[in-house]
């Protein structure tokens, strides 16, 4: 029997400039993690001289990618309910109108999300966060603008609500839209002692005029 003469190949050997090259990447990529970790650490730490100095840089680096709130660990679930309705008025050729009856724009959104395992982000969230937008920009005593936003939030409303109901309603001119919200507070658990919650608001707001710009986009 011989002796093998069969050696394991030697490991591989990186060239200078390879090894340069390679080192160079671990030192980018060393320090930027730290410089990431140092802004995160800083953003969510109580205020200091530090965090103050470079406030612009860190929210830089922070925002809006990586937005660091408690949210996660600490949800705040919805407390209310709100269901819009919308009724709409059309003009006939002859120059008639008529006030058509309400629609249940939420109650449609949860008959599609009902027994859907895998329901539409749309259906769940679309009409609720424009409602949202647009309550958090107007006065609920007199629908004045309590903010520069307040006219895009109607615009986003109405918008919303029209593409659902389309152009006409019966052949005749969709000519004017108006929205109705019933807001009710979820009531508590049995168990809970509770009181019982107060009977549901219903906030009607003020006619808005329709054109054709309000379609312009809409599938």
């Amino acid at each position: 029997m011989t002796e093998s003469t069969d050696r394991a190949a030697p490991g591989r050997v990186w060239s200078g400039p390879a090894q340069l090259v390679l080192g160079l990447a671990a030192a980018v990529l060393v320090t930027g993690t730290g410089l990431f970790l140092a802004a995160v650490f800083l953003h969510v730490a109580p205020a200091n001289t530090l965090s103050r100095q470079y406030q612009a840089e860190v929210d830089g680096v922070v925002y809006p990618e990586f937005e660091q709130n408690w949210k996660l660990f600490a949800p705040n679930p919805l407390q209310q309910n709100a269901y819009v309705d919308a009724r709409v008025r059309t003009v006939a050729d002859g120059g008639a109108t008529r006030t058509r009856d309400w629609i249940g724009l939420t109650a449609r959104d949860i008959a599609a999300i009902r027994d859907n395992p895998a329901p539409s982000h749309v259906d769940q969230n679309l009409l609720r966060r424009a409602w949202d937008f647009y309550d958090g920009s107007h006065d609920p005593q007199d629908e004045r603008l309590t903010n520069p936003r307040g006219r895009l939030a109607e615009e986003y409303l109405k918008r919303i609500a029209l593409q659902r109901i389309g152009r006409t309603v019966d052949g005749e001119r969709v000519l004017e839209i108006e929205f109705r919200v019933t807001t009710a507070v979820v009531p508590p658990p049995a168990w809970s002692g509770e009181a019982a919650p107060p009977a549901p608001t219903v906030r009607e707001l003020p006619w808005w005029p329709v054109g054709d710009e309000d379609y312009r986009g809409l599938g």
